[in-house]
């Protein structure tokens, strides 16, 4: 991996292959994806669609190294997942990826900047408050850096996520459901702002979504059904 032969594979940040992944319950085994291949370029969107049991979250995870499948293989950014212990695989998703979950993930004891801050910390870096400042400025918080997670709505709290997300400027963002926890109008707020930081940080974007309308905003589409990719849709209008 990344397959030389395949030139979708050589400039791909994500490249999936044959993925597959059983779940085994004694003598009861659960096929949960099924034999998946497919190839994320640099700044593609890209939605993942299908019925609640079809996979969605699963492949999410495996493409984000989450979670090991059963077989295939998985490559960020022309990385091999296969042979990286779980450090590893931690390195590389906080150097290369970024990540908005339904349920915002903030870290309670931390305030909004210290959260956004965090990925870059962990990697070693420091001066760092700047660049945590400029994108919560850039997701309309910059009057809410001081705050703790509890002391902000559930729509500034997603912000505050997606400012994190971008911290480290991941070659893919990962999203599972961003906009699940959020009303209608916080809801387009959000994705708006995915949407456009993605553009401006030149960031490839996975998005797992039951929303038809919001899967319909990127340039492609995967629709699982059953753990098998039953169909990949190349949207003409995108964004």
């Amino acid at each position: 991996m990344p397959d030389t032969n395949n030139p979708s594979d050589a400039t791909a940040v994500l490249a999936v292959r044959n993925l597959t992944k059983i779940y085994a319950n004694g003598s009861e085994r659960l096929t949960v994806l099924d034999d998946v291949t497919f190839s994320i370029q640099p700044t593609e969107t890209c939605a993942i669609v299908g019925p609640s049991g079809s996979g969605k979250t699963t492949l999410l995870g495996l493409c984000a190294g989450l979670d090991r499948e059963t077989s295939g293989s998985v490559a960020i950014d022309g990385v091999d997942l296969r042979p990286l212990n779980e450090d590893a695989r931690a390195r590389l998703r906080n150097e290369r990826t970024g990540f908005v979950f339904q349920s915002f993930h903030l870290l309670p004891n931390l305030t909004a900047i210290e959260n956004v801050m965090l990925p870059l910390e962990l990697h070693g870096r420091t001066n760092v408050q700047s660049a945590a400042r400029e994108l919560l400025d850039r997701v309309g918080l910059g009057d809410r850096t001081d705050h703790y997670p509890s002391q902000l709505s559930g729509g500034e709290q997603q912000r505050v996520a997606i400012a994190r997300s971008f911290i480290n400027q991941p070659r893919v963002l990962f999203a599972d459901e961003p906009t699940g926890n959020l009303d209608n109008e916080t809801a387009k707020h959000v994705i708006d702002l995915v949407f456009a930081l993605n553009r401006e940080h030149q960031t490839a974007l996975v998005l797992v979504t039951h929303d038809l309308d919001l899967a319909s905003r990127t340039g492609r589409v995967l629709r699982l059904k059953k753990g098998k990719l039953i169909e990949d849709q190349r949207m003409t209008a995108g964004q």
